[in-house]
Order: structure tokens, then sequence, then C-alpha cells
């Protein structure tokens, strides 16, 4: 097949585009500052072009370029029994959740990440104070759980943060730990998502090429935010985009 047959394939509009390039160069600002959240914000705005199905894969394939890139140079702080705690229970969580982003119907889809998002939202706005302490054997639900999230609508990474930042004292090390884990269930999600074939789609991987210079400028300017402002106004200021993106899925459903 032809680079030409497979640019084809992508018969977005001069509009189409702009709104796809900013919108996944937005969602890595927020990953490059929360650490998690690419589908929370590139979602509502890919979801205009194209079905959840294939947003979620090709946001796997940037996310795995970037996690690895946010890893390698805090990978010496990881703290790996937390690591190891929550991989098996991630790794359940991401099987479950491929087989159901691939057989669920589009628009079931679209309903379900807008009330996800949604509810994301209104609990990082109205919980101010999020648990200090939790038991290991929280690893279990939060590493399901964190898991399916994932894979069926890009971001579990929240309950991962949650988990470890409750239970390790040191903001070093549950940031390099959740990178870590991002990292791993990139792997696995990447990998589950190869083995059903999605990635056979050639013109999916052409666009996370295109892709790739979006995702590289919203770390970039991560960065630079991070010099200028608190990590906490920022993720809340987004954590406002998100819940209206969310409600705009749902009505979007709704009306349709």
């Amino acid at each position: 097949m032809t680079l030409t047959t497979l640019w084809a394939q992508l018969p977005f509009t001069p509009l189409a585009w702009l709104c796809i390039l900013l919108g996944v160069a937005a969602a890595y600002v927020v990953f490059g500052i929360a650490g998690f959240g690419t589908a929370l914000i590139a979602g509502p705005v890919l979801i205009l072009f194209m079905p959840l199905s294939r947003i979620i894969p090709l946001l796997v394939v940037l996310d795995f370029v970037a996690a690895f890139g946010n890893l390698l140079p805090t990978r010496k702080a990881v703290a790996r029994k937390e690591l190891l705690r929550l991989l098996p229970c991630m790794a359940v969580g991401c099987t479950l959740g491929v087989i159901f982003l691939l057989n669920l119907h589009s628009d079931l889809l679209m309903l379900l990440m807008g009330l996800f998002i949604s509810t994301y939202a209104v609990y990082n706005l109205a919980v101010k104070r999020k648990p200090t302490t939790l038991n290991p054997l929280w690893a279990i639900p939060m590493g399901v759980t964190g898991g399916l999230f994932g894979a069926l609508f890009g971001s579990g990474g929240f309950l991962y943060a949650i988990y470890l930042n409750a239970r390790l004292a040191k903001k070093e090390e549950a940031r390099a730990t959740q990178s870590a884990l991002i990292s791993c269930s990139t792997v696995v999600r990447l990998s589950l998502f190869l083995l059903a074939g999605v990635y056979a789609d050639l013109s999916l991987l052409l666009l996370a090429v295109c892709l790739l210079p979006s995702m590289l400028l919203g770390m970039a300017t991560a960065r630079r935010i991070t010099l200028n402002m608190s990590r906490e106004a920022f993720v809340r200021l987004v954590t406002w985009l998100v819940l209206a993106s969310g409600l705009a899925l749902v009505t979007r459903y709704l009306s349709a």
C-alpha cells in the first residue's frame, strides 16, 4: 500500500486537521504536567472526527513515546514494591477494557466516556482532601479499575495518582512510580491492541506519526508552564475544561 493510498484514508478537512492537532497538543500539555489525562482532553475533540475505538489505540501510541520520555530522567526514584503490587491488577483491567472497547457500540462508548470524564471532574473539584493513607490491598481495585479505564477511555492515571500519593511520602517517588506505571500500561495496551489486529490499519499509524510534532510541542509547553504556574492551579483549570467536555459529550449523545 502506497503512502498516497494511506493518506487518502485520512479524509480530514483543513479545519478538522487544525482541531485535531490543537486537541492533541493541549492533551500533552496536561500529560506533561499531571502525568495522565490525554484522552480526557483530546477525546472530546477527536471523537468529532473518528470513533472512540480508533482514538484510544491512537493515543496509546503517542502515550508510549511521551511516557518513556517522562520516565527516563526519574527512573531511579521509582518505588518498585508499589509498582509490582499494581502491575498485575492493571494488566487484568487493561485486558477487560480492550475487550469492551472493541465490542461495544460507538454511541454507547461516547455516552460512557462523557459520564466517566464528568464524574472524574466533579470528584476532583468537590473532594478537597484526598486520602492520605491507604491499605496496600487498595492496589487491587485501584489497579484493575485504572487499567480498565485506561484501556476503555485512555485515562486511568488519576486512580494510580490517588493510590500512590496516599502510599508514598515523597512526591518524587509518587510521580516517578506513576510514570513507570503509565509506561507499563501503554506497553500492555499497545500489545493487546497489536494482538487484536488494531494496528493492521496502517492509516492509524500514519495519523500517529502526523500527530507526533503536536505531542512534542505539548510536552515542551508543559515544561515551560511548570516554571510559571503551580501544578495545582493548572490542574484545577484543566478540570473545569474536562467537566465542560464531558457534559458536552453526554448532551451530544442525548440529542442524537
